[in-house]
Formats: structure tokens, sequence, C-alpha cells
């Protein structure tokens, strides 16, 4: 179904809120609410639109990005070469089109490719020095990941020592006289650095899960989360227990390689562990086949993945490619087709959502899909129950896109016995039994005071892109709330340590934990305070534009439907959100009970500085600050922040790793400068 530029933004909009929600959860909470699998799904259709909008990308964006951040329990490690993520492909059209993109960028140049086993497990560094194992690190947020050595150590499949190989088996292997030499010396006496997945194969796995059955434990979800938290664990004897394997696919050193095939003949050469079954292919077609093929193999092997991953064979191509967000163009992951199974709908059940959207949710006789039990599919709204036409009994088709999300592919109505039933949306709240609302498809209840909206409020309040209280979850925010000790997300800000103690899960250490992060948020953008009140419509970079523009709170506060209609991407719908949003009584109510508790940092759009009337885009990445920060000072200083680079652009800030908007600067002739500028601009 084609989308209008407006339906993009907004399906572009829901998207980064889920995508950022799971991959807290995962990343940072070690906590997943759904597989990764199914995270790649949600995250390949942003990049589709995205692709399709390019004007509709922001830096806010998950694609813009590799992961969450790393987790304080690890020290912390700065990976030199960023670990970059990948773009997904699902199909050979996919496939085809990523090859037309980036041989637009290099036309005269013939391709050929490298093509390994996506496997499912967890990314991790291994850095050697004159030899020896000095230290392992996981992916964390592609910059900054945790150190996680002693328990790498654990994995047999690592050499604690680089085997250093033999004149003779790199000529061999075809390497020129001056590079054995290099290469022999650099693996003796300097640093070495390569990347590779820590899996758990299907045997140990399963092995694992039958121990944990026996002693009445939770049992592992799947292969790639058992060995994610096999490599977190604090007791390295944990890790050991767990059997881990370690497969190596990229050498970061420059050790004179030309070709990608050469960095896995020389990781094999030092002593790693490498995958037989990945293979060189001349053309495009050759990776289809190879990709079916493997598809064939998939049960038999030891381990679990979900594709493959094209390669551009060639280094010196992959250099003029580039990157693009924080993805290579010349690589690719090729998932696996999908996998669908037939079951039954036992009920449809009702989910309040954070916004107070009533979502139906199809309950499911339990199916095995792509090694995953699936009890759940959602159905959106009701306008999707009607087209598939589906009734409380029927016989369905249910399946994963690329072995993801659980999806209603089909009614099979063929199977009906009579007993089956309609569904009918209710006619008021399921939960708080509040009047509801009928907005197109979707269904809404109205109910501020709704006991599940209002949790969900409390979570968004607390997360990433607002407030963005560490430690304090979920689960946290639950017990608070069931235990009376706040009733609103400004009771937050009157915790003391004294009321956490008491809860489960809670020591002195933990609730001093805690209260620190609270404290630590007591002063918050204007952007980010806007974006926790949690207004129906507006997003991270709706936020950004009423800060920039109106300037203060007090400001938005009384601003009119024509003021807020004359923001550049504010229409009536979401204009009309904001404006009453500050007119509801019980809104004023909280408002100014939160306002006495937190402080906000207004950046003025009236605000005079060094950098008046000076416009920056910033691009790559900064080692002394994020993007977001940079922004932030810019703005303190008067300056203004753009997105794409044009004629009226005054300074390009060029991070490592720039993008297109650097070579744009460059044809426009605008002025670009390094990090180190910069700073002393802004200091």
């Amino acid at each position: 179904m084609l989308l209008s530029k407006t339906e993009a933004k907004k399906r572009i909009e829901k998207l980064k809120k889920v995508i950022n929600h799971h991959r807290y959860l995962y990343h940072v909470l070690d906590k997943p609410e759904i597989s990764d699998a199914a995270f790649d799904t949600l995250k390949n259709e942003l990049e589709e639109l995205e692709l399709k909008f390019p004007e509709l990308i922001t830096p806010d964006s998950p694609t813009q990005r590799v992961g969450g951040k790393a987790l304080d329990k690890f020290k912390k490690v700065n990976h030199e070469v960023p670990m970059l993520s990948l773009t997904d492909a699902f199909s050979e059209q996919e496939l085809e089109e990523w090859q037309e993109r980036i041989q637009k960028l290099i036309p005269s140049e013939k391709m050929d490719f490298f093509a390994e086993l996506k496997l499912d497990g967890l990314a991790v560094s291994l850095v050697y020095n004159k030899g020896l194992f000095f230290e392992g690190a996981t992916r964390g947020d592609g910059r900054t990941g945790e150190d996680v050595t002693q328990n790498l150590r654990t994995i047999e499949s690592i050499p604690l020592r680089l085997r250093v190989p033999e004149e003779k088996e790199l000529r061999e292997a075809g390497f020129s006289e001056s590079q054995v030499k290099n290469i022999i010396r650099t693996a003796k006496e300097e640093i070495i650095e390569v990347r590779g997945e820590a899996i758990i194969t299907k045997k140990v796995f399963e092995e694992l899960n039958k121990i944990l059955k026996k002693e009445n434990k939770s049992l592992l979800a799947n292969a790639r989360n058992a060995a994610a938290g096999s490599i977190r664990q604090l007791n390295p004897r944990v890790t050991a227990s767990r059997h881990l394997d370690c497969y190596i696919y990229s050498l970061v050193t420059d050790l004179g390689q030309t070709r990608h095939q050469e960095e896995h003949a020389l990781t094999k050469l030092f002593g790693f562990k490498t995958i037989k079954h990945n293979n060189f292919c001349s053309n495009l077609e050759e990776v289809i086949k190879f990709h079916h093929s493997l598809e064939k193999q998939r049960e038999s092997l030891p381990f679990e993945f979900d594709g493959i991953v094209t390669v551009i064979d060639k280094i010196e191509l992959q250099k003029k490619l580039g990157v693009v967000g924080k993805a290579p163009r010349w690589m690719i992951a090729y998932k696996f087709s999908p996998k669908e199974a037939t079951t039954i709908v036992e009920d449809i059940r009702i989910q309040v959502g954070r916004t107070g959207v009533l979502t139906p949710v199809a309950v499911l006789k339990p199916v095995e899909i792509g090694g995953t039990i699936v009890t759940r599919a959602t159905l959106h709204n009701k306008d999707e129950i009607k087209r598939l036409g589906l009734k409380i009994g029927d016989t369905i088709i249910v399946g994963r896109a690329g072995d993801v999300i659980p999806d209603v592919r089909k009614v099979l109505p063929e199977f009906r016995t009579g007993k089956e039933r309609n569904f009918k949306m209710p006619e008021k709240c399921p939960v708080c039994g509040g009047k509801i609302e009928k907005e197109g498809p979707l269904t809404r209840c109205l109910n501020k005071k709704c006991s599940v909206r209002h949790r969900r409020e409390l979570y968004y309040f607390t997360s990433k892109n607002a407030f963005d209280i560490e430690g304090l979850g979920p689960k946290i925010i639950d017990a608070l709330l069931d235990n009376g000790l706040i009733q609103d997300s400004a009771d937050i800000f009157d915790l003391k340590e004294g009321d956490l103690i008491p809860l489960e899960r809670f020591g002195e250490k933990s609730a001093q934990n805690l209260i620190k992060a609270i404290d630590e948020r007591r002063e918050i953008t204007l952007d980010r305070f806007i974006i926790s009140l949690g207004i129906l419509h507006v997003g991270e970079k709706t936020a950004q534009d009423l800060a920039k523009k109106i300037g203060s709170l007090e400001n938005l506060s009384k601003a009119t439907l024509e003021e807020l209609l004359s923001i550049e991407n504010i229409g009536k719908i979401v204009a009309k959100s904001i404006y009453d949003w500050f007119r509801d009584e019980h809104n004023k109510i909280f408002l100014k009970k939160l306002l006495a508790r937190v402080k906000i940092k207004n950046i003025s759009k009236k605000t005079k500085g060094k950098l008046t009337d000076k416009t920056f885009v910033i691009t790559g990445v900064l080692d002394s600050m994020s993007r977001q920060i940079a922004k932030e000072k810019i703005r303190a200083l008067g300056g203004e922040t753009m997105e794409s680079v044009s004629k009226n652009t005054d300074f390009v800030v060029a991070g490592k790793e720039p993008g297109s908007k650097y070579n744009k600067a460059k044809e426009l002739g605008v002025k670009i400068i390094i990090e180190r500028e910069f700073l002393k601009m802004i200091s």
C-alpha cells in the first residue's frame, strides 16, 4: 500500500517510539519484551519508509544510530572504529534495489560479494596486544561498549594468544612478500582487533533449558538472548558454565588486505574459528542461490542464524561507498523468508495504550514459529479485523515477516464449524469503564485517569526521550504505584531512600542509586519536558520545533491555535491537541505541581550570544559530546541547527565518519570545521 507523505510521517513517528522503547528494554535493561527478529522487522519497515521519504529522516531516528548505551555494571570501552549496524533486506527485490542504489555511486566498478551466515548471538570486539588477548567488549551503542574481557576469556574458541602464521601459509593464501612480513610483525609486536559473534549452539541451548527445567527455574527464551545474557554475567564462572562459542567475521586492523575474504583467511590463520559455509559470490545471482541453499540447510546446522550478510568484497569499494547514518552502504543483511503456521484464535482481547487507544489483540492457541512459541498477534484496529473477515474461533495462518512479529496472514473459513463468534469493539473502556471515542479506524478511551493508560503515561514520562531516569523502568513504577508511593509523575521527585528500601528488589545501595538518578534529572531541556507530558500527536521532532519556535513553556501554554499553526510541520490536528492539553484543568494542576519540583532550561528563540544568526549542520560522530548536546550548546549561544545543508548554512561540523552532508557542503562551498575548531567556538 502506497502511503502519502503525511501518512508516512505518522507511521515513522510511531515506529520510532516503539523501536526506541524496545531498544531500551533489550540493550539497557536486559529485559526484552519482543524477540530480536520482531525488533528487526520494525527497524526494516522504518528503513524502507525513510528510503522512500528521505526528507523525513531525523537525527533521533533509530536508523541513525546503532543501539542502546553500555551498562554501568561493566567498565566502558570506546571503539576506535565504530561497530556499525546493518540494513535489512527480506526479498530478492530489496536486495536488487540495494545493488542498484550503490552501483549509482560507483557506476564504472564491477562488484563481487562475500556472503556469510548472519548468526544469532552477541556481537563482540576482541583486541590483542603483542599477540595476547588484551580486551573484549560488546557493541554497546556502537561507539562505547562494555568490557567483558573476563567472560570472553572463558570461551574456548577465543585464543588467549594469537597463532602467528608461518610465512609459507601466508604465501599459499595469496599474500605478497611485503604483506607476509607486515602480518607476522604486527601479530607479534602490535595491536590487532577482530570482531565476531558470541553464540550458544542449538545443542547447548537445549541442554541448558533441560537443566533449568529440572531446577524449576525460568527457561532461556532463545539462543540469542541466552548468549547475550551469558556474556553479561558479572560472575565469569556462570559464563563458563554456558559453554559459549565464538565465530569471527571481520578484521578491523589494516594488514594490507584488499578483499573481505582475505580477512576471513587471516583470522583463521591467527587461530580464530570461522564459518566454513561462508562463500565468495561473483554476482548477485550467486548470492541469491547461496541464500536459498542455506535456507534449506538451516535446520541441520548446529547454530541459529536468520539470513546471510552480503558484503562488497573489494575493500577499496567499501571505502568509496562509505557509511550512511550508522550503516555501511557496502553491506546488507539478507534475511530468510517468512515462516508460517496454522492455529486457532481462541479470543480477541483489548489492550489500552498510553494515549488511550484500544487495540484488539488475538489470543492464539500456542504455536511454534521459527523456534518461538506465539500466543498473541496484534490486530491493529477494527478495520483490520473486517479486512481479514476474522471471527473468534477461526483457524488462521499466522506468520512472521523475516522470522519476526506475529502477523495474522489469512483466515481459513473452510474450517468453520458454526460455533465461531463475531467480535465487536466495546462501547466502554474495558479497564475503567470510561467513555470511548471513535477516531477513524481508532477507538480511544477518554478517561485520562484510566489505570492502564495512567501507568503507561508514567513509563513514557521516565523514558529515554523524556526525563530519561536511569533505573526507573516499568516494574519499579508498578511497585511505586501499587504501594501508594506515587500518584502521578510529579510525585517521583518527592521520593526518599526510606520510601524505597522496604520494597522488594531494593536495598540501601539500590535505593541510593535511584534517588541519585532522579535528582540528576531535576533540570531538563524544554523539548524533553514537552515530550514527557505525553501530549497526543506530539513526538520528539514536534517537541523540538515547539521548543525552538515558542521558546518557553509559559509561551507554549498561552499559545493560540493560530500561533501553533504558524509553526512549520504542525497541522490542525496537532495544534488542536496541544491547545486543548494546556487548557485542561487537570493538566494545569499537574503542571503546576511538576514545575514546583523540576526546572526547565529554557532556550529562548530570542537568545543572543556569540553564535547569533549562525546556522550549523552536524555530521558524523563527535568524540567529546553527543550530537544532541552539541545542538543544545549551539542554541544556548544563539545559533541555529539544521538537518540539511544549503547555501545558507554557515558551518558544517564534521565528526568521524561524516555522511553525505559533508560532500554536500563541499559542493556548495560551505565552511567545514572539525570538532576541535567547533569546541573553540562554543567555549
